[in-house]
C-alpha cells in the first residue's frame, strides 16, 4: 500500500514537473528522427535499426528522468515528511521507481506508432517487434534503476544526472575493454555489456540469461539505493 501511495505521488510529481515533458519531448522526437532517417535510406520494413539507437536516446533521457527522484525531496525538506509516513525506505525506493519506469513505459508506447505504420506499409515479422519492447522495456528499466541509485548519493540534481549519465557512458563502452584487455578482465568486460544483450532481443530473440542479467542489474541498484538511503537518513 505504501508503495503504491509514494509511486502515485511521484506519477502525480513527474506530469507536472517541466523537467519529465521535455525529457519526454526529447526522446520521441529523437526517437522519431531516427525511425523517419532510417526508413527513408533504406526503405525496408524492419525496426532493428530504429530499436539499436534506442540505447543512445536513453543515455541522454534517463538522467533527466531520475536525477530529481530523491534530490529534491532533500532540496525541499520533504524527505522528512517521507521518513514519518508508514513506509520503509525500500518502499520508497520502489515507489519511486516504478513511476519513473511507468512514465518511461507510456513514452515507449507512443512508439508503437511506428510498427504500426509499417504494418499499414507493409508485412514485417511481428516477432522481433515485440522482442525488441520487451529488450527495450529491460534495457530502460536497468537504466532507470542505476539513475534511481545515483540520485540516492547526493542533493544535488545535476550532479545525480551527471552521474547517472558517466555510470550508463561506462557501460555502454565497457566491451570495448573485451578487444583489448587479456583473460578474466576481457570476460568481465563481456558480462557487462548491456548493450550486447540488448542486440539479441532486437533480432528476435529472448534469451533467459539476459532476462535474468538485467533483473538482477536492477534488483542491485535498488538494494544499492536502499542501502544509500538509509545511510543518509541516520547521517
Amino acid at each position: 500500500m505504501a508503495v503504491y501511495y509514494i509511486f502515485k505521488r511521484e506519477l502525480r510529481s513527474y506530469l507536472v514537473s517541466p523537467l519529465a515533458y521535455a525529457a519526454g519531448v526529447v526522446f520521441l522526437a529523437i526517437s522519431g528522427y531516427f525511425f523517419s532517417v532510417i526508413l527513408l535510406a533504406t526503405r525496408v520494413a524492419d525496426l532493428r535499426p530504429y530499436f539499436l539507437n534506442l540505447g543512445v536516446i536513453l543515455l541522454f533521457v534517463t538522467p533527466l528522468l531520475t536525477m530529481r527522484l530523491l534530490p529534491e525531496e532533500r532540496q525541499n525538506h520533504t524527505d522528512e515528511l517521507l521518513m514519518t509516513l508508514p513506509a520503509t525506505p525500500a518502499q520508497v525506493v520502489v515507489g519511486k521507481y516504478l513511476a519513473a519506469v511507468g512514465l518511461y513505459a507510456g513514452m515507449l508506447l507512443l512508439t508503437a506508432l511506428y510498427p504500426a505504420l509499417l504494418f499499414w506499409l507493409s508485412n514485417p515479422a511481428p516477432g522481433p517487434v515485440l522482442t525488441s519492447y520487451l529488450g527495450a522495456l529491460l534495457l530502460g528499466g536497468t537504466f532507470l534503476a542505476i539513475g534511481v541509485f545515483t540520485s540516492s548519493l547526493t542533493d544535488s540534481q545535476m550532479v545525480a544526472g551527471l552521474l547517472c549519465f558517466g555510470f550508463i557512458l561506462l557501460l555502454w563502452v565497457i566491451n570495448w575493454l573485451s578487444f583489448a584487455a587479456p583473460g578474466t578482465a576481457a570476460d568481465v568486460a563481456r558480462q557487462l555489456a548491456v548493450f550486447e544483450r540488448f542486440d539479441d532481443f532486437t533480432k528476435g530473440l529472448i534469451d533467459s540469461g539476459h532476462v535474468l542479467f538485467y533483473l538482477s542489474a536492477i534488483v542491485l541498484m535498488l538494494f544499492l539505493s536502499v542501502r544509500s538511503l538509509e545511510r543518509r537518513t541516520w547521517m
